[in-house]
């Protein structure tokens, strides 16, 4: 009997993919998830995502023309017809990687001083 890691394309669904745009910053701020240690965001989505699920974004920034992948996971999940009129979605946690710190510290650099504002989001 073998021993290590499974080999790919086991039983594991592929997680989806995901594109998610952001053209100005003001959507970039409601949807950014600072409270998450290595960031996150919000994906506005009908599909019924699981607690821990894994999910790849491709992120496009304001004013950037570069794409970048995420390999993150649902942290929360928003369920349809959610009160206070909340948009249903998830909350995509950021993976603990050199990668993922570099793009929050862009996002969080795009942001500025936005970040600590009290304007409401589609996050806690």
């Amino acid at each position: 009997m073998a021993s290590g890691t499974p080999a790919a394309g086991g039983s594991a669904a592929r997680p989806s993919v995901i594109q998610l745009v952001f053209r100005e910053k003001g959507a970039l701020y409601a949807a950014y998830i600072s409270v998450f240690t290595d960031g996150g965001l919000f994906v506005p989505t009908t599909r019924d995502y699981k607690l821990g699920e894994d999910i790849y974004l491709l992120l496009s920034l304001p004013e950037d023309p570069q794409r970048y992948p995420v390999a993150g996971k649902v942290a929360w999940v928003t369920p349809a017809n959610a009160s206070g009129g909340r948009t249903q979605g998830v909350g995509v946690r950021f993976p603990s990687d050199e990668k993922s710190r570099l793009l929050k510290m862009k996002i969080e650099e795009l942001l500025g001083t936005s970040i600590q504002s009290s304007k409401p989001t589609q996050t806690i």
